[in-house]
């Protein structure tokens, strides 16, 4: 008797992709005044200005989520449009309880922060129920038609003490697919206070939120099990082709791994698993200037020049010891090393200024990271390096089957994993696998079981109990430990706070706050022909403070950050020199505001765009 090979399209049950979905203010109110965030591991980069729209403000990305139907063996289906005896209706909760938690001072799952300052009460003064008022929490909205949208789908009946604040609204697409937008980047102090901390000013409110992605979904008349997702609405993303060294989707991928919930990698791919890592390090000359000399175009660690890559691709004895070296330069937290020399050269959990002699004072790549540049180190790898492979540039190259993977990946790997001090989109609870239903997803609590009241003080050891927080999650948990409002944190964390060391290394999170950018007038230069060489290289080397536009002045910095953070650089992939040895062909530029252009510049710069994206090249990780 023979079995079938003819595969099961049975569907069973369905699963809401991807599973963490970002979404990040922005303070444009047009009509297209949006874009989606990124749907694959390496995006092609988009053509200058795509970020702001034409009166130069920030265009708010959004989080779109697709369903994809399961068989019994948990294979991958299709995706489930709405038609085609398919009906869904989504629902998503959005809250802010930042003004209603505690203050950060420091991770609470480390070692220091049993000695830290307390985490006490925001806004303690006031008390009792009134603290209920000190969260944003709007009517969960429901969305069940294609192409819909409109002001019932809008998040807008949440109070900050009375204060109406949006935090968002729910749109579809024609084939019903939810697009979860976040708020326009407002944030204020109801009682006219300028912001004075990187993290804690109590009056003050944002627009930032999160909260559990469900839907109910008929497919041919039965119901079927959705797994829920989650949104997470962020600050903006300054340095969008940017990854950090550490994403958020490795530090996830680790966590999972030491948990069991997935298997450990056994023989890394160079292609795959460390070539990214080499890429993140060199893409970082956009965004720092210690980077920028360390690893950018030209300089001797610049991992992307054809000839060290190739010798890095290497299996074999012949450039093992090539291989160790590399490996060798990276921090291992189990070296208990105190010293800033070590890559990545990013600040930790637990920096202080004077640096603390401590190892977590830096940041580490995660275990599994280390683990597989140990194995390639030791030749223990695939050789699958291919300079002329080209990844998928959307999601529709990606074949449906390998989608849901290919979408949790993507959103997570564009957030940061550097020093949770407190972070960019999110912080330190995540790393801990009781949060997760499975990997990248997140518990829901259930309504009829809330969360403990932990008191005046949160302590470590409450913070990391059997009742803590660290479980099952509901709307605005995650983002409570963020900074408030978010601008401060994004305008205080730079880089090179020892300048007797260096004054721009190390740094916090220059994958989506840069620190020093090539400015639009020196990239002119860089571009002019006319010019000597000396001179387009010395306009090349240069960077630019890309915190100059706030003023002077640490607490006048904050408050331009609150009211002119769409005023801040975006970080611009551009045509560069083709075939020279001391300039790219492809560079990344801050552009003031989309404003440094003329639309014949823009229209030819963006067809040289797109030609380059057809070439592809390896000097980018886009």
């Amino acid at each position: 008797m023979s079995r079938s090979t003819t595969p099961d399209e049975r569907i069973v049950h369905a699963k809401i992709h991807p599973a963490i979905g970002i979404a990040r203010v922005g303070n444009s109110r047009a009509e297209d005044g949006y874009y989606i965030g990124p749907q694959v591991a390496e995006p092609s980069p988009q053509p200058p200005g795509s970020y702001r729209d034409a009166s130069g403000a920030l265009k708010r990305e959004v989080a779109q989520f697709r369903i994809y139907g399961y068989n019994a063996a948990g294979r991958v289906v299709r995706e489930l449009h709405m038609g085609e005896g398919v009906e869904i209706e989504w629902t998503v909760e959005l809250a802010n309880h930042k003004a209603a938690w505690y203050n950060f001072e420091l991770a609470l799952d480390i070692p220091e922060a049993l000695t830290a300052t307390p985490s006490t009460r925001r806004n303690a003064t006031v008390q009792g129920p009134a603290r209920s008022r000190l969260s944003i929490t709007p009517t969960p909205r429901r969305i069940d038609s294609p192409a819909a949208q409109g002001a019932q789908y809008h998040f807008d009946d949440g109070r900050f003490l009375g204060i109406a604040v949006e935090l968002g609204e729910l749109r579809t697409d024609a084939q019903g697919r939810l697009l979860v937008f976040g708020g326009y980047g407002k944030s204020a102090s109801i009682d006219n206070q300028p912001p004075v901390t990187f993290a804690n000013n109590d009056g003050w409110y944002d627009d930032t939120s999160d909260g559990p992605v469900t839907a109910r979904v008929r497919l041919d008349g039965d119901e079927l099990d959705v797994a829920p997702a989650w949104v997470v609405v962020a600050p903006p993303n300054y340095g969008p082709q940017q990854k950090s060294v550490r994403t958020m989707y490795a530090l996830m991928t680790d966590m999972a791994i030491q948990a069991g919930q997935l298997p450990a990698p056994v023989r890394p791919s160079f292609q795959h698993d460390l070539l990214p890592i080499f890429t993140a390090l060199c893409d970082l000359q956009w965004m720092n200037a210690g980077f920028a000399a360390g690893f950018g175009y030209g300089m001797p660690q610049h991992f992307l020049d054809p000839a060290y890559l190739h010798k890095l691709a290497q299996p074999g004895d012949t450039y093992k010891e090539l291989r160790r070296t590399v490996a060798n330069a990276f921090r291992n937290p189990l070296d208990q090393d105190i010293s800033l020399k070590p890559w990545p050269w990013v600040y930790g959990d637990a920096m202080d200024v004077p640096m603390p002699p401590i190892p977590r004072a830096m940041t580490a790549l995660t275990t599994t990271q280390l683990a597989l540049l140990d194995r390639w180190a030791n030749g223990e790898f695939i050789a699958d390096y291919d300079p002329a492979a080209r990844p998928p540039r959307c999601i529709d190259e990606v074949a449906p089957a390998a989608q849901p993977a290919m979408l949790d990946r993507a959103a997570l790997e564009f957030c940061l994993a550097d020093a949770f001090h407190p972070g960019c989109e999110m912080t330190w609870p995540v790393r801990h696998a009781s949060m997760y239903l499975e990997p990248y997803r997140w518990r829901h609590r259930a309504p009829d079981n809330p969360e403990p009241d932990y008191g005046s003080t949160l302590t470590p050891a409450e913070a990391n109990s059997y009742d803590g927080p660290l479980y099952a999650q509901f709307a605005g948990s995650i983002t409570r430990w963020m900074a408030i409002p978010w601008q401060t944190d994004t305008a205080s964390c730079r880089s090179g706070y020892q300048p007797n060391y260096d004054p721009y290394l190390p740094t916090f999170w220059p994958a989506r706050v840069p620190n020093q950018v090539l400015d639009v007038e020196n990239y002119a230069k860089v571009m002019d022909l006319a010019l000597s060489r000396e001179e387009r290289l010395a306009a090349f080397n240069k960077r630019s403070d890309w915190d100059r536009t706030l003023g002077v002045g640490y607490e006048n910095q904050l408050v331009n950050m609150v009211e002119h953070f769409d005023r801040q650089g975006i970080v611009e992939v551009r045509p560069g020199i083709a075939d020279d040895a001391d300039f790219p062909p492809l560079m990344q530029v801050e552009d003031q505001g989309g404003q440094d252009m003329s639309e014949a510049e823009r229209i030819s710069t963006d067809a040289r765009m797109r030609q380059l994206a057809r070439i592809g090249t390896p000097t980018t990780s886009a």
